[in-house]
This record gives structure tokens, C-alpha cells and sequence, in this order.
């Protein structure tokens, strides 16, 4: 009886900010993934030869990422100074737009210049990160709260590839409904693009409406977006009953009053104890918007180690993914004695269309969405971050390596068999890596406030890595089958992979970031100074700071609990150096 009250008052993932999160999140992949069918032909409709649509697809992809990571840095001191959920929407605002665009590219040089606008004007990739982290600070919730994000790309991996490929070139593949259409004959590829348009005004107003601030500094200021949200739902909500009104105040009892509840629950003139609270509030904000952090703070050793895994991961793991349809997309050869000398000499993809390639990495996307979301937290908490990390790296070159072997088989079955196969391995690691080494990044932050920063440079430095790798390997793709050698690029990913392996074996998993080094943890899950005071929280657990339970209560229930906090830590704020109360 008493494990599971232990196990009830736990920490609890916030359910509801992460699900809002995860739609601010899902536009994105979704988008973003579309494009990989038909990439290869819309570049050809452009007039470029065969063998550089490869060299081109890098660079279109190349720009993207180079933009994205000029801007990171500024995008997440922005967020740090601004706050994150503003930021956020410019950067949904942003990539809608440029999608519109995108969509009516009528030459290379304007999908090139709209790819850079795109990439530049989004730093959402780091700040999500970063709100995730605020979120979660618990390390035993780490792993599914950090799997959620790579759980919703993956989902929206499966909906990208199959929408723009089963929408791309509508007049042709559907001439009895858009045959007449002139707009979609003379832009073949906006269709795709116009309806992630649609998914990503869905993620803004969401994420306008009910995502809640995470920046410490910028909790307690009033959200008019939130605001009108509120007023939008208010019809829906029911009025809670006397029986969940005396189940929520003994919760109450039991846990710290939320930021979330905080203003909602103000009376209209507020005691001395409110005003001593406000005026520390304002106090703490001030002295932590006034020193930013320095470089000796974000750049520690563990830091950097942490950067240079995840940059080498991006730049191979992204090169595969941007080359691969260019590869299905290639012309397939027959093998004989004039154009194959195994095992390095032969050249020759698959010959797919678009919307067979969106058929394959539907495939894939449902498969790598059921191993994030069933296979990798328990592995994840079973094994241990670092290790699984390690694992995964390992893994990579031998795929690299026996990808472009499936082109020469000759049985269709066979070889889509063991194409998927590799794929799926490939994604299994991928789905490892990437939520490991952010997982590891965060813990090696020195504190809670460099986050954002921190997180910015992580995507400068993986947009970096995203922009050399399309690059050079599609550079090398075209190289290798003027010659007759198809594998050359995929031989100098497995190369890479190999020397972006060797940093994993000297990450150390941190302790996680924190605000106050000259604290314990009681027994109880509360913080103490040195002298055996209790602290509040600098970081509220995830489950009070986004309980719905409070937003729908707090009218009736949080006055009294209001008080008993604010006497509580008017008792405690000498040495508190954070303004939320236990």
C-alpha cells in the first residue's frame, strides 16, 4: 500500500505540455520529409543531367542546414532572453511561409535560396530540446520524456514520405480530378507543400493557445495567448463536484503550488505575504536576466565531447538519409562482365518512382515509430544512456557499408528484403543515437540556464555536420557513377561513422543541470541548502508545473493553499535563492 502511494506521489511526466510540445513538433518532420520523394525530380524538372541530381540534392540540402546553423546560436539566445514558446512560433510562422514557396520553385538557384531562407528562419530543433529539458528534470524520466520528440518524428517521417509522394505531380497522376488544374501544371510539386501548410497553422495555433513558457524568468508573466485559449475552452470545461474537490485539496496539501496555477489563483488584493513573494520573484528575475552565460560555462570539457558525437552523427546519419532517395531514384543496371567487377566496380539503383519511395519510408517510418515508442525506454533505462549510445555508434559503418550490395540482386523480393532490413537496423540505431546523445548533452550542462545557449550551439554545430555531409556525399555520388563506382559514397560514410564512433567512448554521464550547487535532496524528493533549510525547487517537478487537474480547480480550492505558501516561504526566502515555494 505504501509503494504505491510512493509510487502515486512520484515524479510524473508533464502529459499535457509535452503532448501540446509534440504538435508544435510533428509539422516539422512532416514537412521536412515530404520533399525526399520527389527531390530527385523535381531537381531533373529543373533541366539538370542525371548524374548530378545527386551533387545538387546535397546542396539543396547542404544550404538548409548551413542557414540553420548560422542563426541556432542567435535563435537560442533569443529564447533564453525572450523566452522559448515565442521563438518557437516565429520559427512555425517561418518554415510555413517558405514551404508555400518551395512548393512553386520554378528554377534550382530559387529552391536553393528558399531552402537557405527556411533553414535560417527556424531554431526550433535546439529550443524544443531545451523545453523539454525545463520540463523534465528528472533523470529517471529522462528517457521517455527525451524519446517523445524522436517518437513524434518518426511519426511524422511515416505521413511526410507518403503525402508528398502521393501528391507530388497531381495533373499526372491524377488527371480526371487535377488534370484541368493549371496551377498544379505549372507547379507540380506545390501540392505536397500546401497541405504541410495546413498541419503546420494547426501546430501555431496550437501552440499559441496552450503552450505553456518554460524560461524561468518569463513563467510568471502574463501569456495572452494562453489567456484566450482559456477563453476559447472554457465552454468545455466541467465544473469540478464536491468529491474531486476534496480529493484535489488533499493533493494539494501534499505538493508544491504551481507556477501554473500561480496566477490564476491571485486574489484581486493581495495579502503581505503575495507581495513579499512578488517582490522576491521580480528580484530573483532580475539578477538572472542581468549575467548571461559565459563561454567557460557552456564549452566544458564533457560539452564538447558531447558536441563533436552528435555533430559526426548528424552529418552521416542526415547524408544517408538525403542520398538514399537519389539512390532508389537512380536508373537500375543489370550486372555483367562490361559494367561490374565485384566487389568494388558496378553502378546501378532501383529505378523507383516517387511514389514508391514514399511507399518504402512509409514502411519505415511505421517500423522505427513502434520500436520509439516499445522498444527504446525500457532498453534506454535497462542499459543504461551511455551504453546504448556506444552500441549505436558501432553499428552505423556496417550499414553504410552494405547498403548499395541490394542493387545487385536481382529478385525483387529479395533485394526490397534485405533493403528494408538494413533500413529498418538503420533506423533502430538512429532512434538510439539521437535521443542518447541529447540526453548526454543535457546532463553535461553545468546549469539550467545555459540551456538554451547550449542547445543553439549544439545546432550550429549538427547543422554544420548536416550541411558538409549531403554535400560532400553527393558530390561523391556523382563522382562515383560517372566511374562505375556506386559505393564510393556510401564507403565514405561508413568511414565517417567509424571516426564519429571514437568521441562516445570518452562522454562520462553527467549529473544533469542544476541552479544551486550548495543543496542535498531529502528523503521526501525536497532540496536543502547547507545549513539544512528547505529550498524551493528550482525546477518544480514536471507533474506540478503542468497538472490539468490545477488549471480546472484552482477557483475553488487554491486560496487557502495559496496562503499557507506564501507564509511558508516568506519563513524561508533569506536563504532561498529560487521563487517557488515547497
Amino acid at each position: 500500500m505504501a509503494n504505491g502511494a510512493k509510487k502515486h506521489n512520484g515524479p510524473r511526466l508533464p502529459a499535457q505540455q509535452l503532448a501540446i510540445l509534440a504538435v508544435a513538433r510533428f509539422a516539422e518532420p512532416l514537412a521536412l520529409t515530404s520533399v525526399f520523394p520527389y527531390l530527385p525530380e523535381m531537381i531533373a524538372s529543373f533541366g539538370i543531367k542525371k548524374n548530378d541530381i545527386a551533387r545538387w540534392a546535397g546542396i539543396t540540402g547542404a544550404v538548409f542546414s548551413i542557414a540553420q546553423s548560422t542563426t541556432a546560436v542567435a535563435w537560442g539566445r533569443a529564447s533564453d532572453k525572450f523566452g522559448r514558446k515565442p521563438i518557437i512560433l516565429i520559427g512555425l510562422a517561418s518554415t510555413m511561409c517558405c514551404f508555400v514557396l518551395w512548393g512553386m520553385s520554378t528554377s534550382l538557384p530559387m529552391a536553393i535560396a528558399i531552402r537557405a531562407i527556411m533553414g535560417g528562419g527556424n531554431g526550433n530543433v535546439g529550443i524544443i530540446r531545451t523545453m523539454v529539458a525545463e520540463m523534465v528534470p528528472e533523470r529517471e524520466l529522462q528517457p521517455k520524456a527525451f524519446s517523445i520528440m524522436p517518437l513524434v518524428w518518426s511519426i511524422g517521417s511515416v505521413f511526410g514520405p507518403a503525402f508528398g509522394g502521393f501528391f507530388a505531380r497531381p495533373a499526372e497522376q491524377y488527371p480526371d480530378l487535377f488534370g484541368n488544374v493549371e496551377y498544379f501544371k505549372k507547379y507540380p510539386f506545390a501540392l505536397p507543400n500546401l497541405v504541410a501548410c495546413v498541419v503546420f497553422l494547426f501546430s501555431f495555433t496550437t501552440g499559441l493557445l496552450f503552450l505553456h513558457e518554460t524560461l524561468e524568468g518569463k513563467r510568471h508573466r502574463r501569456d495572452w495567448g494562453l489567456v484566450l485559449g482559456e477563453k476559447l475552452t472554457r465552454p468545455f470545461h466541467h465544473p469540478p463536484t464536491s468529491r474531486s474537490r476534496t480529493k484535489g485539496s488533499s493533493r494539494h496539501r501534499r505538493r508544491r503550488v504551481s507556477f501554473v496555477d500561480d496566477e490564476a489563483a491571485a486574489p484581486l488584493l493581495p495579502s503581505p505575504s503575495a507581495v513579499n513573494l512578488a517582490d522576491a520573484r521580480d528580484a530573483v528575475v532580475e539578477l538572472e536576466t542581468v549575467k548571461p552565460p559565459s563561454m567557460e560555462e557552456i564549452f566544458t570539457n564533457q560539452t564538447v565531447i558531447n558536441l563533436v558525437s552528435y555533430t559526426f552523427l548528424a552529418l552521416h546519419s542526415v547524408a544517408y538519409d538525403q542520398i538514399l532517395p537519389v539512390f532508389l531514384n537512380y536508373p537500375q543496371q543489370i550486372p555483367d562482365d562490361t559494367n561490374t567487377h565485384l566487389p568494388f566496380q558496378f553502378s546501378g539503383g532501383f529505378g523507383l518512382s516517387s511514389d514508391k519511395i514514399g511507399t518504402i519510408y512509409t514502411v519505415y517510418g511505421i517500423a522505427c515509430g513502434i520500436i520509439q515508442f516499445l522498444v527504446f525506454p525500457p532498453m534506454c533505462t535497462h542499459f543504461g544512456v551511455l551504453k546504448c549510445f556506444r552500441a549505436a555508434t558501432m553499428v552505423f559503418p556496417f550499414i553504410y557499408l552494405l547498403t548499395p550490395y541490394t542493387a545487385l540482386i536481382q529478385d525483387d523480393h529479395t533485394r526490397y528484403f534485405w533493403f528494408l532490413l538494413l533500413m529498418l537496423v538503420k533506423g533502430f540505431v538512429v532512434i538510439i543515437g539521437f535521443p542518447c546523445t541529447t540526453i548526454l548533452l543535457t546532463n553535461s550542462a553545468s546549469s539550467l540556464r545555459i540551456l538554451g545557449t547550449l542547445n543553439g550551439f549544439a545546432t550550429t554545430f549538427s547543422g554544420l555536420g548536416r550541411a558538409i555531409g549531403p554535400a560532400c556525399v553527393g558530390a561523391v555520388f556523382s563522382w562515383g557513377v560517372e566511374r562505375g563506382y556506386i559505393i564510393a559514397p556510401w564507403w565514405l560514410l561508413s568511414v565517417i561513422a567509424m571516426v564519429g564512433a571514437v568521441p562516445a567512448w570518452f562522454i562520462v554521464d553527467g549529473d544533469g543541470p542544476h541552479q544551486n550547487n550548495n543543496k542535498k535532496v531529502t528523503a521526501e524528493g525536497e532540496e536543502e541548502d547547507a545549513d539544512g533549510v528547505l529550498l524551493p525547487s528550482p525546477h518544480p517537478s514536471s507533474d506540478t508545473l503542468y497538472d490539468s487537474d490545477n488549471n480546472n480547480n484552482n477557483n475553488n480550492n487554491t486560496a487557502p493553499q495559496r496562503e499557507e505558501a506564501n507564509n511558508g516561504t516568506n519563513n524561508t526566502m533569506k536563504k532561498a535563492t529560487t521563487p517557488y515555494g515547497t
